[in-house]
């Protein structure tokens, strides 16, 4: 059977955490509670470290948005929890996410906290989610929590659509551009090359080379699939394993104008995150943790760890960020103040919202930049395919001319 790391509260009201072998994970809650306790995290051992985040698990991200907002209308309005979860259940149309609703009331229900009943399900609702659900519980303020939670949800949504937007334009038309050009190669040059081969006439280098590339593609055309297979699954792999993943991520970021937009991506995402989680009374500590599990990028990670660790160690929360690197000293700046000042969750919010506005501005100009550049590729390799093709019939018809 596997073993599952557990914490909660005893009856006392004591800490408690520890391991212990179960059939699956509900079966050890269930016998937790038998003994009268608070059921806080479980997870496998050997994957404690697993974070999932928003959308995952057959549930979209703006599904969870919707719901944190008509969960914090319900609440506002007085309905007793339960009965929020039991309405919010059945109206939704998501199957997986009505039953994994369902079982946080069951939960609820049984004893348990709305933020323990939550973290059952880690792969519909984060650590993030459920840090801030045991605050609102904890602080009275669970319609504050869920407003806000729903505020964040909406962003990092507008966040990813900017990325996406970013992504999807380029790409296709290079995707096209591909096809374009292997469809030409593998079918109209060939009828060139056969022409060409009747009349015995001699060819310059450019039509040389575009034979040899049709040729080439003709014979191995099997050769990009394979290869494009295989560059896919080595990336995976590569992000598997930790140090390759960072170096990965390093890789990226240093890229030219996409290497830009990724670094203002991640600022944006740790500001509103970790503003969001200190907002709702989360302590740092913990929401420097959670924020870097969540953040997407192993770089940006192992840079919070670290400054994590500086912090516990009595520093301030500006020299380590300063000199991990990763951030811009605006942004440094700025956390220092209010730091200084006891307004830092206010602080952050406004560099996310200023850096969200950075991603919007860079997401455009960058698209303006290359729209012109990708069609001016297009262009030169389409055109330059038929008039290597070309050319030989131009030779002839000077020859005949003359």
């Amino acid at each position: 059977m596997p073993t599952f790391t557990f914490s909660g509260k005893n009856a006392a009201g004591e800490k408690i955490s520890g391991e212990r072998t179960a059939s699956n994970k509900q079966t050890l809650v269930s016998q937790l509670r038998r003994e009268q306790i608070v059921v806080g995290p479980v997870r496998e051992k050997g994957k404690e470290f697993s974070m999932p985040s928003f959308g995952m698990g057959g549930v979209k991200t703006k599904e969870i948005a919707i719901f944190f907002r008509q969960f914090s209308v319900m609440i506002d309005a007085g309905l007793p929890l339960v009965q929020c979860l039991e309405i919010l259940a059945a109206n939704q149309e998501n199957q997986t996410f009505q039953k994994t609703l369902t079982g946080v009331r069951t939960t609820v229900e049984g004893g348990s906290t709305l933020a323990n009943a939550m973290r059952q399900y880690p792969k519909v609702f984060d650590d993030l989610t459920t840090n801030m659900m045991d605050a609102g519980e904890t602080g009275g303020i669970l319609d504050i929590i869920l407003q806000r939670l729903a505020a964040y949800v909406e962003k990092a949504v507008k966040l990813r659509s900017a990325v996406k937007s970013a992504l999807i334009y380029p790409v296709s038309v290079i995707s096209l551009a591909a096809l374009i050009v292997a469809a030409l190669l593998k079918w109209v040059v060939p009828i060139f090359s056969n022409l060409f081969a009747g009349l015995g006439v001699s060819l310059p280098l450019p039509t040389r080379i575009v034979m040899g590339l049709s040729a080439f593609v003709g014979q191995f055309w099997w050769f990009f699939i394979v290869g494009a297979i295989g560059l896919v699954i080595g990336i995976k792999q590569i992000r598997k394993h930790p140090r390759g993943r960072y170096y990965f991520d390093m890789a990226l970021l240093k890229m030219p104008i996409i290497g830009i937009l990724l670094r203002k991506i991640a600022v944006a995402r740790f500001t509103r995150t970790l503003g969001t989680l200190i907002t709702s009374g989360v302590p740092i500590l913990e929401g420097l943790s959670i924020t870097a599990k969540t953040s997407g990028n192993a770089v940006l990670e192992e840079a919070l760890m670290k400054v994590r660790k500086a912090i516990e160690e009595g520093r301030t929360i500006v020299d380590p960020l300063r000199e991990c690197g990763v951030f811009p000293n605006m942004v440094t700046q700025m956390i220092g103040v209010g730091e200084a000042t006891g307004a830092m969750d206010a602080m952050l919010q406004k560099i996310a919202d200023f850096y969200e506005d950075e991603v919007d501005s860079a997401t455009k100009d960058m698209l303006a930049m290359l729209e012109p550049v990708i069609i001016g590729v297009l262009g030169i390799t389409v055109g330059g395919i038929v008039i290597s093709l070309y050319m030989p019939l131009f030779s002839m018809i000077a020859k005949l001319a003359g």
